[in-house]
């Protein structure tokens, strides 16, 4: 952590300088636009090498996969339906087709007697 936080304070310092150097160096340049680049970039460099460190501690502490308290049964408390939203799926209603007997909204066709074929 600590080496962490000098990497981080060390970077901040140049980028500090970079800002300086971009105002007092006169004429302005070509190197200006390196300066403001490093002021700009630095910080996020800066934060990136700060978090990613690891930590050099490892867990040495071996865990216990069996369970920390003993189970028990939850006590029973009257639920008031009043205030339980249930939802449900249903099967989609399937179209069924019309009896033999019942008319359509399709229009018939003509049997091809009642058309008047030449044949």
């Amino acid at each position: 952590m600590g080496a962490r936080s000098t990497r981080y304070l060390v970077t901040m310092a140049v980028r500090i300088a970079c800002l300086l150097l971009m105002v007092v160096v006169q004429p302005y340049g070509w190197y200006t636009w390196i300066f403001a680049a490093g002021a700009i970039i630095l910080p996020y460099i800066a934060v990136v090498t700060a978090n990613v460190g690891q930590d050099s501690r490892s867990t040495r502490r071996s865990e216990n996969p069996e369970r920390a308290l003993p189970a028990t049964a939850s006590p029973s408390v009257p639920v008031d339906d009043a205030n339980i939203v249930r939802i449900v799926e249903q099967r989609p209603i399937e179209s069924h087709p019309a009896p033999s007997g019942a008319e359509s909204d399709t229009p018939s066709r003509p049997a091809d007697d009642e058309r008047g074929s030449s044949a």
